[in-house]
């Protein structure tokens, strides 16, 4: 396999307004802005068009969802065709009555759906009730060949799970893109915030580094939700190097637009000297597919 030239990365970190057409509209302009500063493949963070509404367990809400294709991937693609990007956007996807996935869909540099992913973890934590409305996943973990790298694309709650980190490098991800919706509960910041901040960004680097890849971190920033119920999402939007080192990484309060130069090259160096794929027992990994093992 040929090592791929290097490429530009933007990650787009915003808060979100109650009107999705306002959050579409931001959206657009803050993709404007990376493709301006360089940015090739363009991450959103995840269910960009709306606050986040997990945070209920509410039948009405389900009326934020679309279809894909639908308005919002005919309005990014026509953005991705114009600019000449990759447009990576997370989405409630309604993909049939009652039938309903949290969905990147990754837009082409021809404007046309290249493909999607379906979010396969699904959390179920106190203002997180995703399992409310949504169905795991059904696709597996996929990579999308793009015209500047190949890129595995993951959803918040999977960069927990260092199997899909895995699966999608040893499938030849250049980068790992997590569009991300995380923050603190406010009773819980004082005591338990830079913990909490700091597992997430840890676990992330740590997937870089087993993987020998890049791994970037989309995240959205701002309070939603009523004073004592709400969450506060944490920004910290971030890139990490195949070594694990965070090359860039945006504020907890701000909106930003992150631009990062990714290398295939880097990646290759690391790997010669951090051989953790030649070295793998796979003869000796069956038990992994057991939910538990007795002893």
């Amino acid at each position: 396999m040929p090592i791929a030239d290097k490429f530009r990365v933007g990650l787009v970190q915003m808060c979100c307004a109650l009107d999705p057409n306002e959050n579409l509209a931001k959206a657009e302009w803050r993709i404007r802005e990376a493709a301006g500063r360089g940015a090739q493949i363009i991450c959103l963070q995840e269910l960009f068009r709306s606050q986040y509404f997990c945070r209920e367990e509410n039948a009405d809400l389900f009326a934020l969802a679309e279809p894909i294709p639908g308005p919002s991937t005919m309005a990014l693609g026509r953005l991705s065709r114009e600019l000449g990007v990759v447009i990576v956007a997370s989405l409630f996807e309604r993909r049939a009555p009652g039938l309903y996935h949290n969905t990147a869909a990754v837009l082409g540099a021809d404007g046309e759906i290249a493909g999607i992913y379906r979010k396969m973890h699904i959390p179920d934590d106190p203002l997180y009730f995703e399992k409310f409305y949504f169905t795991p996943g059904d696709l597996g973990f996929r990579n999308f060949d793009t015209p500047f790298g190949r890129i595995g694309v993951l959803v918040c709650w999977d960069q927990w799970y260092p199997e899909g980190a895995r699966i999608s490098a040893l499938s030849g991800a250049n980068i790992l893109l997590y569009p991300t919706a995380i923050g603190w509960h406010p009773r819980e910041k004082a005591e338990y915030g830079a913990g909490q901040l700091d597992a997430w960004r840890t676990i992330q680097r740590a997937h870089a580094i087993a993987n020998g890849v890049y791994v970037a971190a989309v995240n959205r920033v701002g309070y939603e939700g009523p004073p004592e119920h709400g969450l506060e999402f944490w920004g910290s939007s971030f890139v990490a190097d195949p070594f694990g080192k965070v090359v860039a990484e945006a504020s907890q309060e701000r909106e930003e637009t992150l631009i990062v130069e990714c290398d295939p090259h880097h990646m290759e160096q690391v790997r010669r000297n951090w051989p953790f794929l030649r070295d793998r027992r796979v003869d000796a990994y069956g038990p992994i597919l057991s939910r538990w093992l007795d002893q």
